[in-house]
């Protein structure tokens, strides 16, 4: 697994019940990725990204889908992970928070998976601080470990951040 950087304690995990049964995978930087599939409005390969003069590092910038502003976050540095390699085009897998569409830079899109609710686990304390910020859990698969992104903090813009 790619993971890296200061640990951090486990996090309460969500009632099975509220777990979302099916998942869209991406790659960030070699780790396996999970958002709710019912999160995910649309897949998009490299769009033109206009920058957004005093944005904080993690936004791109903007990106028209069909005549809307879409924000556009990149995941590389809003996880504080190395910049992706000279030719990655990187896609944009886009969601929507309070109204707003999001356009979240990943590696790449992978599949659609509905993992089996018990390899949920809590984050454990050897996840990354970085990573346990944004995730909500994650599923041990038969040859990987998929981290479920928590959208609402991952979208939650501030000063901060990143």
């Amino acid at each position: 697994m790619m993971l890296s950087g200061v640990m951090a304690g486990p996090s309460a995990p969500p009632a099975a019940t509220e777990l979302p049964t099916t998942y869209v995978t991406l790659n960030l930087a070699g780790q396996l990725c999970g958002v709710p599939v019912s999160a995910v409005r649309d897949v998009l390969r490299q769009q033109p990204i206009a920058p957004v003069p005093m944005a904080p590092p993690d936004v791109a910038g903007n990106l028209n889908l069909r005549g809307r502003i879409v924000t556009a976050i990149n995941l590389r540095r809003r996880l504080n992970l190395p910049p992706a390699p000279p030719g990655l085009q990187p896609m944009a897998l886009v969601t929507e928070s309070n109204g707003e569409l999001y356009a979240l830079l990943v590696d790449q899109v992978c599949e659609v998976l509905s993992p089996d609710r018990k390899r949920f686990e809590p984050n454990p304390p050897t996840l990354p601080v970085t990573w346990t910020k944004y995730s909500a859990g994650l599923y041990r698969l038969e040859n990987s470990l998929m981290i479920v992104l928590d959208l609402s903090r991952l979208l939650a813009l501030s000063v901060e951040a990143s």
